[in-house]
């Protein structure tokens, strides 16, 4: 009887953890295939498009609005959303963007972060990204394109290390005069108290 409970505790736990790691993939891009769809509708709305009007939209958003789609071919992400915030349920919908730091374009460090297991796991080949490589992002108005500089597999910081958000990141005093990006992720597949950081800067804006 005993060792029946535990077969099936076993199994119970196989089940949730599968479930995780696979089960939370299928329905996270169900929801990336909504969140995408929607926000299109809104691009396409007739709003007025002017820069300043897509600069006020990122700083009033609030978290979980969407406010972009990132691509980067290199590793195959391709028009995943981006919501405004960092938390769990954000996450579980697409990437993540500190609301502290810029908006893409802009001066300063537009940071982003995403999973790399799990909900979507959009970055899980992040740690492929190399030097050179192009990360794409598409606003209402604009595409940007930023080129990787240091590649996420040559710096794992802890949790805390909030410096790669900083305007000059690890420079905190100093005046931002370049447009920054930022993507992190966990540095391990699983639960990991460490972060994967990749550094870029915006080489081309394209009007939609």
């Amino acid at each position: 009887m005993i060792g029946l409970v535990l077969l099936l505790a076993g199994l119970g736990c196989l089940g949730y953890v599968g479930y995780q790691v696979w089960g939370t993939n299928v329905s996270a891009h169900k929801t990336y295939d909504n969140e995408r769809t929607k926000l299109k509708q809104v691009w396409s709305s007739p709003t007025p498009s002017t820069k300043s009007t897509e600069k006020d939209s990122d700083r009033n958003a609030v978290p979980g609005d969407a406010i972009g789609l990132i691509s980067i071919p290199a590793i195959g992400v391709d028009q995943v959303p981006i919501l405004q915030g960092v938390g769990l349920d954000v996450l579980a919908r697409g990437v993540g963007h500190y609301p502290s730091t810029v908006g893409p374009g802009q001066v300063g460090n537009f940071a982003l972060a995403g999973h790399r297991i799990t909900h979507g796991q959009p970055f899980a080949n992040l740690l492929e990204l190399n030097t050179g490589d192009k990360i794409i992002i598409e606003t209402r108005t604009t595409i940007y394109t930023y080129q990787v500089d240091q590649a996420p597999k040559s710096l794992t910081v802890e949790d805390t290390a909030g410096w790669v958000l900083d305007p000059v990141p690890g420079h905190p005093a100093e005046q931002p005069s370049k447009k920054l990006i930022t993507l992190t992720t966990c540095q391990d597949l699983f639960h990991s108290p460490d972060r994967s950081v990749g550094f870029g800067h915006l080489v081309s804006t394209k009007a939609k």
